[in-house]
């Protein structure tokens, strides 16, 4: 089974090389050569999209923002093969992946919506979760190689339901994160220690793994990003786009404290830099 791997970010990156690590043959493709470049030998780097998918059974993406996505599969679908399976992990409009399966069906192409969640650790360590939504034989199909750069593998449902599953997630992520910005900000204002702090929400009830992973961060300081504010804010505002009269107020509120952080430049800071919304 031959692989095109669009994308070898920080994410991506770990995710093309487990399968690599699996015996699969991979052919990588990034906007920034170089990238892509740093995979060899172990895979096989090439200029242009075209030459990326020509062969390939199985096309993979996880690029940055919807438009990127849709630029890409203008590229992808003129030139994969007929029959090829192509699987965008990136987060991104359910409503545009829900058009591109359409598109992909008029030219004898299958597509799937398969974000992940779980962040840098979770593809470094093959432990991502990851939620798909279009056809499930195809899903089926491609569980195999799911299953080696993810811990939970889950189909959600037709066309644009991963991309739904992920919108759900990262409101889920968006409460808890503020939660644990705003308790460590509380701690230390009423003169707590924040490492004992963090050590009683970790250990009781209020854990999470915001709280787990990003908590440290926060009180070093350390905001080098595991996931970008400007992916995490593109995906809050996804939400926001897909909710029609849902009432997400945490979501609207989060939104709108890293467009502060955005203003401030933190843009390509990790999540965990929200702390500083409380610093201004």
């Amino acid at each position: 089974m031959k692989i095109a791997w669009i994308g070898t970010g920080v994410m991506g990156k770990p995710m093309a090389l487990h399968l690599v690590d699996a015996g699969y043959e991979v052919t990588a493709y990034n906007r920034t050569f170089e990238k892509a470049k740093s995979l060899e030998p172990k895979v096989k780097a090439v200029e242009s999209i075209e030459a990326c998918v020509k062969d390939a059974d199985v096309i993979f993406s996880i690029v940055g923002y919807p438009s990127d996505v849709q630029e890409v599969y203008q590229t992808v679908m003129e030139h994969a093969k007929k029959g090829a399976i192509c699987v965008d992990m990136t987060t991104s409009s359910p409503t545009l992946a829900i058009a591109l399966e359409k598109e992909a069906k008029t030219r004898g192409l299958i597509m799937l919506d398969a974000p992940v969640t779980g962040g840098d650790i979770g593809a470094i360590n093959a432990t991502l979760s990851i939620m798909a939504g279009g056809d499930q034989k195809a899903f089926e199909t491609i569980l195999p190689l799911l299953n080696k750069m993810g811990k939970t593998i889950t189909y959600m449902g037709g066309p644009g339901s991963g991309q739904h599953a992920k919108l759900a997630n990262q409101t889920a992520i968006a409460g808890a994160i503020s939660g644990i910005a705003e308790a460590l900000t509380y701690a230390k204002a009423k003169g707590l220690d924040q490492t004992d702090m963090l050590k009683v929400i970790t250990g009781g009830s209020a854990s999470s793994w915001q709280a787990i992973n990003n908590g440290p961060k926060m009180i070093h300081h350390d905001y080098a990003p595991g996931f970008f504010i400007k992916h995490f804010l593109k995906d809050l505002k996804l939400v926001l786009d897909e909710k029609k009269d849902l009432p997400l107020e945490v979501v609207e509120i989060v939104t709108k404290m890293y467009e502060k952080l955005v203003e401030r430049g933190l843009d390509d800071s990790g999540t965990q830099a929200l702390i500083e919304y409380y610093l201004l």
